[in-house]
């Protein structure tokens, strides 16, 4: 329903198919951001209720979607009915069909084989989830890795320090890490938390923020209380100025147990923050151990003490590691070679068809 994650680079890809040969139409939940956003760089946006995987009534409202634009190929990003339900009704409306996959949760394999029957591609936004289908028996010519994007030039920007201490209240001395994802118990939180003491026994000035929205914001908070973390730990929530916001951070810490990829590590390499991620996943094609941050194993507390307090007391090194994860950035995860890929993918099963 929001600007962010998925729905961000479902708008990625219209604006830069809007410059391609291709006529584009979005169909999306009702009152989602990505309906207003989009409006301007597609032919058209239907707006229409999406419950969920037991919304088999979104079958027939996609069915009569495709046949009134004609489609050629759907291409389903969704998970909110539009991965099997709508692979269903491409299949029944005889349309190539297309299905992005941005997590890396395993499915057991004879569903996997089931499921994807119903997609002429699969395109996962890591090598990690490519990987993670191959071992699930998804045959490995159905299965393309397109790198997920950030907007490189809208996060290159200078660091507003002043204004940052201000906004948060912050003494001139304070560090800030931060985590930026959902509040969810697969992104590692607690891990974190169990980490932290030893850290700030050692560096008192750092601060931690805890940015994102989830069902797990009240356990966090009585957790963070409870270990007496509350001098030190924020739960700031959801910002819609980050790009403001990451040039000021000291660094960022994903410890997820579980990633497709992380588009926050993207957006904080792009911004020229140095990372320290789990080798879980896609973390590790953004996070480069040595090169812009710190790779840990998954639930390794110990490491990810090791890593904090290693990036704390190396300012100089820090700061080396930032200007590293902005050429990665650049290079491998632009919103140019994003759209490419897709189009790509697009284009070899249209010439697929005008072959047979």
């Amino acid at each position: 329903m929001h600007l962010y994650g998925g729905a961000l680079q479902v708008f990625y890809l219209l604006r830069g198919l809007a410059q391609k040969p291709f006529r584009n139409v979005l169909v999306c939940p009702e009152g989602s951001a990505i309906a207003k956003a989009a409006a301007e760089v597609v032919d058209k946006v239907y707006e229409v209720p999406m419950k969920g995987d037991l919304d088999v009534g979104f079958i027939g409202r996609l069915r009569k979607i495709i046949k009134a634009e004609q489609a050629d190929l759907v291409h389903l990003h969704s998970r909110r009915g539009a991965d099997v339900l709508g692979g269903v009704a491409a299949k029944l409306e005889k349309t190539r069909c297309v299905v992005s996959r941005r997590v890396d949760n395993p499915e057991p394999p004879f569903i996997a084989k089931l499921k994807y029957r119903l997609f002429d591609k699969v395109i996962t936004i890591s090598n990690g989830i490519r990987n993670v289908l191959l071992s699930e028996g998804v045959p490995a010519e159905q299965v393309v890795c397109v790198h997920s994007a950030v907007d490189v030039e809208k996060f290159d920007r200078p660091a507003e320090r002043d204004w940052f201490l201000k906004e948060f209240d912050l003494p001139e001395n304070a560090r800030v890490l931060a985590v930026i994802a959902q509040l969810i118990h697969r992104k590692g939180h607690r891990h974190l938390f169990a980490a932290l003491p030893e850290v700030l026994a050692k560096h008192p000035e750092v601060q931690v923020f805890l940015f994102g929205k989830g069902p797990l914001k009240d356990e966090l908070q009585q957790q963070i209380e409870a270990q007496g973390l509350q001098n030190n730990v924020r739960l700031i929530g959801f910002r819609d100025d980050l790009e403001r916001v990451l040039p000021c951070l000291y660094g960022v810490v994903h410890p997820a147990d579980m990633e497709g990829l992380g588009v926050s590590l993207l957006q904080a390499a792009a911004a020229g923050v140095p990372l320290i991620g789990t080798d879980a996943g896609g973390v590790p094609e953004i996070v480069r151990d040595g090169e812009n941050g710190i790779l840990v194993q998954p639930q390794n507390v110990d490491q990810l003490r090791a890593a904090m307090l290693y990036l704390l007391d190396d300012a100089e090194q820090a700061k080396h590691w930032g200007l590293a994860g902005k050429q990665i950035a650049n290079q491998a995860f632009s919103i140019a070679a994003m759209v490419a890929g897709n189009a790509g993918v697009y284009n070899t099963l249209f010439a697929d068809e005008a072959e047979q």
